[in-house]
């Protein structure tokens, strides 16, 4: 879901899970979950793009709901609504504030 105020963090240097995700066009692209944060007790996923062209800008940041399956595995569910999403994404750039304000 694109939005005005998509929150964007460089991809750590650490070893991070990378996942994988189909678009509607069948068409693959790999993310790494840079955080996972509980808002209003659900948790998401922060993924941010593995930029296959170094050169260009840095991709913006996803974030998907996670749910549980009917076997309870973890699944990424996508955002529908506009509130709960920039809800979440206020809440990833309060977290990035306080760790930059400690450091």
């Amino acid at each position: 879901m694109a939005n005005d105020k998509d929150v964007q963090q460089p991809i750590p240097e650490e070893e991070d899970e990378i996942i994988t995700l189909t678009d509607e066009e069948g068409h693959d692209h790999e993310f790494v979950v840079v955080d996972v944060i509980e808002v209003d007790n659900q948790e998401y996923a922060i993924l941010l793009p593995i930029d296959e062209n170094p050169d260009e800008d840095e991709g913006e940041a996803v974030i998907l709901r996670v749910e549980q399956d009917a076997d309870g595995e973890d699944i990424l569910v996508d955002i529908e609504s506009e509130e709960e999403w920039e809800r979440v994404a206020q809440a990833y750039e309060d977290l990035l504030d306080e760790e930059d304000s400690e450091e």
